[in-house]
This record gives structure tokens, C-alpha cells and sequence, in this order.
């Protein structure tokens, strides 16, 4: 249960979809002065050495923000996405990959709040270390789903959650649909990210089904496929799932999922962007 290190996976394709998405959200939110909450179910260490050993055995950030760091296209948010990464190595070589945490805190101003929970007990030791010095961040060794029903609805009234865990446990992909009808009963006007693997296309259309089936409104959904679907072993796309999105990101990821695709993917990958409740 307590296996998944993000270690292994830091800078993949589906961290760069996760993360521009999350950048996105968050960057439209601080276009007001009024303060939000950030709450991040499931956060690992916030910080990644690309030099590690856990890094290096598999190679993913290659994949991913390896093939975006010399970026020379014209899309905004892919441009602003690259330049977050860039601004936390500042020598211009890639060594460092910031985990959604550390997006986060790169946009919380001041006076936001930031909910970091994380239960693995190497990683909650780094995320402690990474983020001490924060004054406006809590870092919890609990349960992220648990802790984020008693985080709504916040004090603020205005909030963004990302949920990601690792899915290492089939029933994961229930629980998160079950966490996000109690969210949602609790704070209808929240906006909600889940980010979900592709390894067995079945779960993700009995997920996304569940979700049209919940009675929440305003869904949609952005996949990045690398390749194409697979029975074989391993995960061949990613995406986010976003409850009240900015009006903006439909446009903006109209316009940065065909050049992902071409940068990153296969000659068999494709993307999808929908809307999947309406309003």
C-alpha cells in the first residue's frame, strides 16, 4: 500500500500534463485578490533529484521534460510550464523536478493557504524538509482523502484540490469518485483535479461513467496517450479530470494536447479533450 515512489516517475509525460494543467488552474485563481486553499491529496516529496538512483533506474522525465526543455514553439502555456521547471534549475541543466507541491507553492501568494498530505514515511520526511520554511503550508502525515472532507469547505471559500494517488490499489479508482460526491455535497463550487493513469482503458471509462453518473456538473477531461491503448503491461496515457475549471483552460488545452502529442508522443498517440457533464 505504502510501495508507489514518485521518485521513479518525476518529469514524465504524465507529470507534464498534471502539472500545466495544475499551473493553468492555479495561475487563473490568483487573478483575484481574495485568498484560496490549496489541497494536495496525495503530495510525495515535493522535490526530485533527476540524478537519484530511483530516477535514473527507469529514465521517465526523458520522455517528458527532456523533450520540452529546449522548447522553441509559441504556445503560451506550455512556454509558461516550461519556465516553472527552468526556474528551479537555475544553471539551465535539467537536475530538478518540482513535484505538484512545489507548482503549487510556486503560485500561492502569502496570504493562500496550502494542505500537503502525504502517507509514505520516507517521503513525508522530504515533503516536511522541502516545505518547513513555509509559513502558509501544512504538511500532513494522513490520509489524504479523509483529510481533505475535513479541509471542506474552507475558510476562504474559494479552493483547488488535486488528487493523484498512485493506484496501486484497483479500488483507488472508486474512492476517488466516492471522495469527490462527499467534496463536492460538502463545497459545490470548489475546483477538483483528478489525475488518472490509462493502464486498463475499462477503469477509466467505468470511472469517467461514474462521474457523469454523480450528479456533479461542470466536468471535463484532458488526456495526453503517448501510444495507443494496450492489454500488455504499463501505462500508455494519463489525464486530469477537472470539476469547475477555469472558462479559460478548454481553449488552452485545445491548443497544448496536439503539440504534446507531437512532441512526446508516439506515432500511435492521441489526446482527448472533453467536456464531460456540462454546466
Amino acid at each position: 500500500m505504502l510501495s508507489y515512489r514518485h521518485s521513479f516517475h518525476a518529469g514524465n509525460p504524465a507529470d507534464v500534463i498534471k502539472h500545466l494543467v495544475l499551473r493553468e488552474v492555479l495561475q487563473y485563481l490568483t487573478q483575484k485578490d481574495k485568498p484560496f486553499d490549496y489541497i494536495d491529496t496525495h503530495s510525495g516529496a515535493g522535490m526530485y533529484t533527476l540524478a537519484s538512483d530511483e530516477s535514473q533506474k527507469t529514465q521517465e522525465y526523458q520522455t517528458g521534460i527532456a523533450k520540452l526543455w529546449q522548447y522553441q514553439g509559441n504556445n503560451q502555456a506550455i512556454q509558461n510550464y516550461v519556465e516553472l521547471i527552468k526556474n528551479y534549475n537555475l544553471d539551465g541543466e535539467l537536475a530538478f523536478y518540482p513535484g505538484s507541491p512545489s507548482v503549487a507553492c510556486s503560485q500561492l501568494r502569502a496570504y493562500d493557504k496550502g494542505w500537503f498530505f502525504e502517507l509514505h514515511p520516507q517521503d513525508i520526511k522530504h515533503l516536511d524538509d522541502n516545505f518547513r520554511s513555509h509559513r502558509n503550508v501544512k504538511v500532513k502525515f494522513e490520509d489524504g482523502f479523509k483529510g481533505l472532507i475535513g479541509l471542506v469547505p474552507p475558510q476562504s471559500r474559494r479552493a483547488c484540490v488535486l488528487i493523484d494517488p498512485p493506484y496501486e490499489i484497483k479500488s483507488d479508482y472508486d474512492l476517488v469518485v466516492d471522495t469527490l460526491v462527499k467534496a463536492y455535497k460538502r463545497f459545490a463550487t470548489g475546483t477538483y483535479m483528478v489525475w488518472y493513469p490509462v493502464v486498463n482503458r475499462e477503469r477509466i471509462d467505468r470511472m469517467e461513467q461514474r462521474f457523469k453518473d454523480s450528479g456533479i456538473k461542470n466536468i471535463c477531461l484532458y488526456e495526453l496517450a503517448t501510444q495507443a491503448d494496450t492489454d500488455e503491461f504499463g501505462m500508455t496515457a494519463s489525464g486530469m479530470i477537472v470539476i469547475n475549471p477555469p472558462w479559460t483552460l478548454a481553449k488552452t488545452m485545445s491548443e497544448v494536447l496536439p503539440e504534446l502529442v507531437s512532441l512526446l508522443s508516439e506515432a500511435d498517440g492521441f489526446y482527448r479533450a472533453e467536456q464531460l457533464v456540462e454546466e
